[in-house]
């Protein structure tokens, strides 16, 4: 059974602004997204497929793919794991992940301003961006 898509006219506006067509399959991945944070392909597909019904699995990964190129998304592959793709865009924040599980959290810069850490030599590079994972186990795992 499909849901009735809510209709954002903010979601609408983010996607032409980033030069985008609007289309129902974008529109329910930001919203699958916007609910379900560091969500797989797979689930962003199951939830765009119980919003709007049959929708080709190339549908979504193409909507994954145009909205992270817009910097709409952000998209992360944590080694060992699928990639997952969540809405925090532009603050340049940190991931924690679980080794058993998978499961994912934000971690927000702890010490200055992005891109929170400062490479001992940038070897001329301008640096915007620093990724760091930290990995663990999370408190269900640890059990």
């Amino acid at each position: 059974m499909t849901r009735t898509p809510i209709d954002d006219p903010a979601e609408r506006q983010l996607l032409r602004d980033a030069g985008l067509r609007v289309t129902g399959v974008r529109l329910a991945v930001l919203r699958a997204l916007g609910e379900h944070q560091h969500s797989t392909a797979d689930t962003v597909v199951r939830a765009v497929r119980a919003e709007l019904g049959t929708v080709s699995v190339q549908a979504v990964y193409d909507s994954l793919h145009a909205l992270a190129d817009a910097d709409l998304l952000r998209r992360m592959e944590p080694a060992g794991h699928p990639a997952r793709y969540e809405r925090r865009v532009g603050d340049n924040h940190h991931h924690i992940v679980c080794r058993a599980c998978g499961a994912v959290a934000d971690v927000d810069c702890t010490v200055g301003h992005a891109p929170c850490l400062l490479p001992s030599d940038d070897h001329g590079f301008t640096v915007d961006l620093a990724e760091v994972t930290f990995w663990g186990l999370c408190p269900r795992c640890r059990g």
